[in-house]
């Protein structure tokens, strides 16, 4: 067994383990961080794959900005996760008929899947001599599908902006007014109240 099957076995099976871990763990900080620990592994399988893009992508954007940015969010928000999950029996069953459903439809994908000949003779297709996997990536990116690559960033700004708009709370702020502070008089800064005895203010 070569180095490269041995490494592919312990990647995935590490990168199997944290993904049930992630929806197993109670603690939501613990599940965050198994998630980070599986886009580890599997940046290390696409770099034995021979995708180094995919998976500095894979471990820049998903560990370095989604998963802490989930992290942080979980921090902060303080959610009562046993008051959300008070109603989890109530909706069980649905859940449990949605989701056998798609395991079926998942097992029926599975079993008709087929490869056209066509898929793997682009499989098969190198890079063009003198360039690397990143550059030829970024031919393709920004010359055959620049308009689907300009939609699908339209479309995380807009996502984007909607969270903003969801999360902005508006607050009042009391701002000092200089001008309003010099025109006051002793009538209108000091309000003089005649208060009973033993009866307070």
């Amino acid at each position: 067994m070569t180095a490269a099957a041995v490494f592919f076995y312990i990647f995935s099976a590490i990168m199997l383990a944290s993904a049930f871990m992630v929806i197993a763990a109670r603690n939501p900080v613990h599940s965050v961080l198994f998630l980070i620990l599986a886009f580890v592994n599997a940046a290390g399988l696409f770099l034995l794959a021979g995708a180094e893009f995919l998976g500095m992508i894979l471990i820049v954007v998903y560990v370095g900005a989604v998963a802490v940015l989930f992290l942080f969010v979980v921090m902060m928000l303080d959610v009562d996760f046993a008051e959300l999950k008070r109603g989890f029996l109530q909706v069980l069953p649905i859940g449990a008929v949605i989701g056998a459903i798609v395991a079926i439809e998942l097992i029926m994908v599975v079993g008709a899947w087929t490869t056209a000949p066509a898929n793997l003779i682009a499989i098969d297709a190198k890079a063009p001599a003198g360039i690397t996997n990143t550059q030829a990536l970024g031919q393709v990116l920004y010359t055959k599908y620049l308009l689907f690559f300009q939609a699908s960033g339209l479309v995380l700004l807009t996502a984007m902006i909607g969270a903003i708009v969801l999360t902005l709370r508006h607050k009042v702020v009391k701002r000092q007014s200089i001008e309003e502070q010099n025109a006051r008089t002793p009538e209108t800064a000091v309000e003089l109240k005649k208060v009973a005895s033993r009866a307070g203010v």
